[in-house]
């Protein structure tokens, strides 16, 4: 195909667009429907993984040490977990800052003589994060076996929410398949009922398409404007559904900024936009040339 050629189909393919006026109206919004819906709820999935995410990112190790571990074995203590691979970052919590935090948590009567230093009934702590958060349970264990390590057995106890930890990320592992199976099923979805819209208007054409044929127009000579307006139909309807998608997110956006923790919840439209919208833009074009290939393809057979 040379470039004339090239340039031929593609304003072949834009006039019609325009020549088939409300088909194409239709063609469009139904691209814009569909496309609107499948874009909200992979919206909702972005929003619900990235929480899982900073869900998952909060589980920590807190590593309790002994009371009679001087500050050196500490030290120590504290090399080995921080040189273990799957470690990310080790913070140490004295036993002065661990009765601050529990004063902020009680009320003070609770705690009412032992904020003193010689009555401070804490231990010494590490507050451990894992660069992968399922492997909290193997480095805990890991944690623990220092103590083989070392005659005075410096680390007292090593929590992080057994049990609880592993329902949790059970929950956003299920939380994330759903929400791709939704999204996955409503692509489909979308897929079939644009390029049936697609299929009817080629359907009003078949006439002209049948007497090309006839005359000694080759299938790719048929095609190739129909592709193109395919395409253009997908481009725009997208087009329109990402200003539709990002207007009324970026609203949404702005009315939960009075919610601190609801606005921090929620993806900053920064950094999803141009993943969303190459995605809608991309599928909305793939679905506009799909439908009209599967459409026109049985006309061509004359």
């Amino acid at each position: 195909m040379n470039f004339r050629t090239f340039l031929r189909h593609l304003r072949e393919g834009a006039k019609s667009v325009f020549r088939n006026g409300w088909m194409s109206v239709a063609s469009i919004t139904s691209i814009v429907v569909s496309l609107f819906i499948l874009g909200v709820f992979i919206l909702l999935v972005m929003n619900v993984n990235a929480l899982a995410d900073k869900a998952d990112s909060n589980v920590q190790i807190n590593t309790y040490l002994n009371l009679n571990v001087d500050e050196d074995m500490r030290s120590t203590v504290e090399d080995e977990i921080k040189a273990m691979p799957e470690v990310s970052t080790v913070k140490f919590v004295s036993k002065e800052e661990g009765m601050k935090q529990l004063e902020e948590s009680l009320s003070s009567e609770w705690l009412e003589g032992f904020s003193e230093e010689d009555q401070n009934p804490l231990p010494d702590a590490f507050e451990v994060s894992v660069i992968e958060p399922t492997t909290v349970a193997f480095v805990a264990d890991k944690i623990s076996a220092l103590n083989e390590k070392h005659a005075e057995q410096p680390i007292l106890r090593v929590k992080y929410g057994e049990g609880t930890v592993e329902t949790l990320f059970k929950i956003t592992r299920t939380v994330r398949n759903i929400g791709f199976i939704f999204v996955g099923g409503l692509a489909l979805m979308s897929m079939f009922l644009i390029s049936n819209t697609i299929r009817v208007t080629i359907l009003a054409r078949r006439r002209e398409i049948s007497i090309m044929k006839l005359v000694g127009a080759t299938n790719n000579f048929i095609r190739w404007p129909f592709f193109v307006e395919g395409a253009m139909i997908g481009l725009l309807g997208s087009i329109v559904t990402v200003a539709l998608l990002f207007v009324g997110y970026s609203r949404l956006h702005t009315a939960v900024q009075s919610d601190i923790t609801l606005a921090q919840s929620l993806i900053p439209l920064g950094d999803l936009w141009m993943l969303l919208g190459g995605t809608i833009i991309g599928l909305g074009m793939i679905i506009g040339i799909w439908g009209s290939t599967m459409s026109i393809r049985k006309f061509l057979k004359v």
